[in-house]
């Protein structure tokens, strides 16, 4: 003779039912691990903005700041993480020893940053060792203009 289950019984077969359909209806997420991936430049041009925010593409010469000019430069690697120039820096900070086209000095450009379809490198630095260290300071680590996304 069978009766009604026990309630062992039925705690046991409800205990069956959550762990099997436990998974039921779930799909599989993925797990994100690590740093994001750096946003690659957008192809198309790659341009440097000088301080009156005006695009330029392998610059001769421009205002990296409102005290700060470059001229004669010579650039390798234009249009990768970082673009390298060798030319002259001067401006008003200039001592009475600073020769007519400023001292020797290297530019690097780093940080491209895609908007819509070029890039604008967004970090300079400049060195030179001719520099007051009170400029030199200023100019290691130098955020430039890019336009807004």
């Amino acid at each position: 003779m069978t009766g009604p289950p026990s309630r062992i019984a039925l705690a046991a077969m409800a205990f069956a039912v959550v762990v099997i359909c436990a998974g039921c209806g779930r799909s599989e997420q993925p797990q994100v691990t690590g740093p994001a991936p750096a946003a690659a430049p957008e192809a198309g041009p790659v341009y440097v903005s000088d301080a009156l925010g005006h695009p330029l593409i392998r610059p001769r010469r421009f205002g990296i700041d409102e005290f700060t000019s470059l001229d004669g430069l010579r650039w390798t690697g234009w249009g990768t993480e970082k673009a390298t120039a060798a030319g002259f820096v001067h401006g008003p900070w200039c001592r009475e020893d600073c020769p007519p086209a400023g001292y020797p000095a290297t530019v690097e450009l780093s940080r491209p940053e895609g908007r819509e379809n070029v890039s604008y490198y967004t970090r300079a630095r400049v060195s030179s060792p001719r520099l007051p260290p009170e400029r030199a300071a200023e100019l290691r680590d130098l955020r430039l203009i890019v336009p807004e996304p």
